[in-house]
This record gives structure tokens, sequence and C-alpha cells, in this order.
């Protein structure tokens, strides 16, 4: 008999998850000619002590860990909803800490005032829709037009993106567009049959962001990235292009005499990190979306020639803990007082079942970090892997994307995965309404965390193999069965490929990367663009990783620097020269800060490429 139990996490989960694309090559797609239709309309002000950037919290509140209070914890309003979806982004994705430079250094945290227009977007063919919504600052010049386009990072809600797009387009007097490309966080109560409003609010009717097509006998939490059947990430490209579209018939309602917007009278520009980053290089292939640049951070791509990043994922997931035992000093958290146990165990369990060489652990250990060397991981990305290694993160974006990969819905997972609202013990249970009441604000776009939990549904067959749930999802990559070759179809459906010409594009990675390496990424993604004549700058960080907000811990802080300070200096650069031809784009940089360790951030420490004067001038 099948039993549900909980996947045992070695700590905590955090909201902070990335995908990958995968290698294909094929006729560049075209913008559709027929605009899309957007439903559910909303217009809401935000003035006085609220606003566009922050909901008026301000730096002082976004530090505070505990959230927004909802007034009724089981009914919250839309404002309220807001407020916290907002508080929860913006501490997922940037450094906020004192010291940490953020709204001194780099990046802005001034109060903007302004309308926000939300609606419900589809690409062709798509099951459900993605959201997407556009800030208009009052400071917007109907004269001097610009949008600023941004998908979320990672599976992230709607807000997912406002750190990095909203923080540098709100202070440029720009709207600011944004998507959740087919993931964020409606996710969906299965037992009680209770979704997501379009304000945010969790209702058991009515026009639901995500109401998934289920069997009567699937139980515990749904979510779109995993459980839509759209298989999101291969229309990345196409949500950026449909935030695009919709940020600009949100102008012709904000300025109807100043009606019409395009793209011909408007500047936009493409930004992004992680997977946003990834749906940015998307965006770039499509001929005639309109962009006139695109800056992408840490993007998530893959290219001919290099195995996608389900690959790396599931690699990592089985080897990684016994493999981070091969080094010494590692970044804390995770404790490695906890941690180390747990590896040795690993390394015993891969011996048992020929995954690595070695007669004891240090060997064993040895055997796994060569294996991950060998698949292009370097030691300053296999030390920065100790975090989503020790929260067990790997395996949690395995089971989601191999479900979204194969389309599968609630219920169907090929490796007997699901996922459940969380009792108080942490086991398994029925949703609260004070919990549920929390996922759009808070969820990640991929569990567990929020009180939902990842669920292993063949605990009888795991406490015989511990490793079969994470060799079931590496053998999806690899096998020759029907559940495999389903998940490499949804793979190949997500290809990334050359950019189009003459479009500007600026790709920024940490070196030390350990979520998604450099090596399996950027580097292959610029020179594939390279080969096509793509017009490309590439800025490779020393001493930085995948996480901004990991360097509020100390031991971080003294190893990595942000990765936000060189997206914003990007993002200038590229605005002065389309503003001025007579100032360069950037250019190519390996660039080597310096940590700040406990000491303020200061901006000479950072080495940020100096701006250039155009050749010839």
């Amino acid at each position: 008999m099948n039993i549900r139990r909980p996947v045992v996490l070695l700590y905590a989960a955090l909201p902070l998850l990335s995908g990958c694309l995968a290698v294909a090559h094929a006729a560049q797609p075209r913008a559709d000619g027929a605009a899309p239709v957007f439903e559910q309309w909303r217009e809401t002000m935000h003035r006085g002590n609220d606003d566009l950037l922050t909901a008026g919290l301000g730096i002082d509140a976004l530090r505070v860990a505990t959230a927004p209070a909802f007034a009724s914890p089981a009914r919250p309003t839309a404002g309220e909803a807001r407020r916290r979806a907002i508080w929860s982004s913006w501490r997922g994705i940037a450094d906020l800490t004192p010291g940490g430079g953020f709204g001194v250094v780099y990046g802005s945290l001034q109060p903007a005032p302004g309308r926000e227009f939300s609606a419900y977007a589809r690409v062709p063919g798509a099951r459900h829709p993605h959201r997407v919504l556009v800030q208009v600052p009052d400071t917007f010049d109907v004269s001097r037009r610009c949008l600023v386009v941004a998908a979320s990072s990672g599976s992230r809600g709607i807000y997912g993106a406002i750190a990095v797009a909203g923080s540098w387009g709100l202070a440029h007097g720009c709207a600011v567009a944004y998507t959740d490309k087919g993931a964020g966080s409606d996710y969906y109560d299965l037992d009680a049959r209770i979704g997501v409003q379009a304000d945010g609010t969790p209702a058991g009717e009515g026009p639901l962001a995500f109401v998934p097509s289920a069997t009567a006998a699937a139980h515990g939490v749904a979510f779109k990235h995993a459980h839509s059947g759209d298989n999101p990430e291969a229309d990345w490209g196409r949500h950026l292009l449909q935030a695009l579209q919709f940020g600009l018939q949100a102008l012709d309602r904000a300025y109807p005499r100043s009606a019409p917007f395009t793209t011909a009278t408007t500047r936009t520009l493409g930004v992004g990190v992680s997977n946003g980053g990834g749906a940015v290089l998307r965006a770039a292939e499509i001929e005639g979306a309109g962009f006139d640049a695109m800056v992408a951070g840490e993007p998530n791509v893959s290219v001919a020639g290099a195995p996608p990043l389900y690959d790396f994922v599931t690699r990592s997931a089985l080897l990684m803990p016994c493999a981070l035992l091969a080094l010494d000093d590692l970044p804390q958290p995770p404790l490695q007082s906890q941690a180390a146990p747990a590896g040795a165990q690993r390394c015993a369990l891969l011996k048992s079942g020929g995954w690595v060489q070695g007669d004891d652990t240090a060997a064993q250990a040895q055997s796994a970090r060569q294996q991950l060397a060998d698949a292009g991981l370097s030691d300053g990305a296999l030390r920065a892997g100790a975090f989503p290694t020790g929260f067990d993160l790997w395996r949690a974006i395995a089971v989601t994307y191999a479900s979204a990969y194969g389309r599968y819905g609630p219920g169907e997972h090929p490796c007997a995965y699901s996922f459940s609202a969380a009792a108080a013990d942490g086991s398994p249970g029925l949703a609260a309404a004070e919990g549920r009441s929390t996922w759009w604000s808070e969820g990640s776009g991929i569990p567990p965390g929020s009180g939902v939990v990842l669920v292993d549904d063949d605990a009888a067959q795991s406490a015989e193999d511990p490793l079969h749930g994470l060799t079931c999802l590496r053998a999806l990559g690899s096998a020759d069965s029907a559940e495999a070759r389903r998940v490499r179809a949804g793979i190949a459906e997500a290809a990334v490929k050359a950019p189009r010409r003459g479009l500007p594009i600026v790709v920024i990675h940490g070196i030390d990367d350990g979520l998604v390496p450099i090596g399996m990424t950027s580097d292959r993604y610029v020179a594939l663009a390279r080969s096509a004549g793509a017009q490309i700058a590439y800025w490779r960080v020393d001493n930085a990783q995948h996480f901004d907000s990991l360097l509020g811990f100390p031991d971080y802080r003294k190893r990595y620097v942000p990765l936000l300070p060189y997206m914003f200096a990007a993002l200038d650069q590229v605005w002065d020269h389309l503003e001025d031809p007579a100032r360069a784009l950037p250019r190519d940089a390996l660039i080597h800060p310096t940590p700040r360790a406990d000491a303020p951030l200061l901006r000479d420490t950072l080495s940020i490429p100096a701006p250039q004067a155009s050749p010839g001038r």
C-alpha cells in the first residue's frame, strides 16, 4: 500500500527557487499578429500611506521578519494581500540589511505613488492564464514614454520582479509591466475547492486565476507551474511579450488623450533575473516583439552541446550532499554540524547504489565531487550549492519541473510526489482558512514553504530504498520509458534560440552561482548568441552567487557581493545609450569586487564597469 508522507527537509525551506531551459534549433519565432485579449481588468490607486514600490512599507517595515498582518486572518482584503505579497517579494530577492547598500549605494526605495492595472492573459493554446500587472507612476511623462517589462524570478507571483524592475523603472518615471510567466502563487486547495481571485484573495468560485483539471481522487495543493498542463517554460518569451502588450494597453487607459502607446513611440526595456532572465532571453528570440534592449541576470538557459539544467538539478539532488564533504569552509547556513552527518549517510547510500566509488566517506565524497566537476561545476559553485542542498531545493525543483515538462496534472506525478497543506506537526493535512489565506502573498511558486509541504506518496518504497524518489527523477531525464520521453519532450519545447540581430543585450552572471551555474548557462548562451551575430555584452562577476537575500547572513556577506548593483548599472548604461547613441553600450567585463564583510557596502568595492564613449566619438 502506498503511504503518503512529507519529504523531510534538512532545514525549513526558503522560497528561493529557479528553473531551466533546454536546447533546440528551429525557425526564429515571430510576434503574433493579433493583439491578445486581456480579461478581468482591474485598476487600483496607490497614494498616501500606500505606493507602488513598497505598498507604503518603506525600508524599515520591509526589514521586519514578521509579515504585515491581516485584520481578519482568514479573510484578508485585497489591499492586505497585496501589501504582504510585496513585502515577501522584496525580502526574497534583495539584500535589505543595514549596511547592505540598497537604497543608498544602489537601487531606489523612494515612494512611488500611482496606479496599477492588472489582468489575466493567455498565450495561444494555453489552458490557463498568466497574470500581468502594470504600475504607472504619477511621474510618468507622456512626452518621454518608457516601459520596463519584467518576468518574475524563480516561479514567484506577480510582484516577483519588483525589487529589480520596479526599483529601477519607477525611479526613472517609467511604467513597469510584470508577468508571473504562467507560474506564480495562485495555489489551489483541491480538498476545499478554493483558489485565488484576480485581487489575490481566496474564493471557491468565480473567475479564479487557476483551477486545475483534476480527478476526484486528487487531494492536496495544486499550483500553476507544476499542474497547469501548459509547460509554461515553453512560452516564457511570449509571456513577456504579452506583458509588454498589456503595458501599452494600460497606458492607453491611463492616458487616453495621449493614446495610442506603441513600441514605435514608447521606449521598452526587458529585464529579469534567474528564471526572469531566462524569459528575457526567450523574448529576445521573437522577431517583431518591439523591445529596444534587454538586461538578463543569472539567466536559466541551456544551449546546444550542454545537458539541460534538469540534468544538473537531478544530478545535484543525488550527489551534492555527499560531494560537499570534500570541501572545507562551506558557507553557513546550513549549519555544517547538522549537514555533515546527513552528507555521510548520503555517501553510504550512493556507494551501495553504485553511484560513487571509494571505501570510506572521504573517498566517496571526492568521487561525487569529481562527477559534478566533470559535468562543468566549479568548486566555487559547488561551495555555494551548500544552500540549495541544505534546504533540499534540488528535489523540490526537480519534482515541479518534471511535472511541468510532462504536463502532468495533480495526482499524476510519475515519481509519486505531490503537495499538501501542512498540519501543525508538519505532516500532510487539510488547509486551515488562516493558512490558505497567506498562500498567494507568501508562496514562492514552488513549495515547500508557506504552509505547503512536498509529499512522498510512495513512502513504503522509499523506506526500503531511500534514493528511490531521486533516482526516479533522474531517470526521467535519460531513460527510455514513456514517462521519460514525455518529460524530455517538454524539455525540448522549452528550447532557447539565438536572439534576433540588432537587439542590444547585456547578460550578467555571478561566477560562484551554485544554483544556475555560469559555465552551464550564460557562458554557452553568449557564445551561441555571438555565433549568430548578436549585439551582446557579458559581465561575469567574481564573488557573486545566486541569492542576494542570503547576504543577510554574516558568513555570506563575508564571501559574496550582491548582483543587483550590476543589474542597475547595466540598465543605466543601456538607458544612456538609447538616450544618446554617443554613449556606448556596455562592453564585456570580468569583474573582481570585494565583499563587504561587516563594513557598510561602498560602490568603489563593487568595481562596476565604467560607462564608455562610443567608438570614434
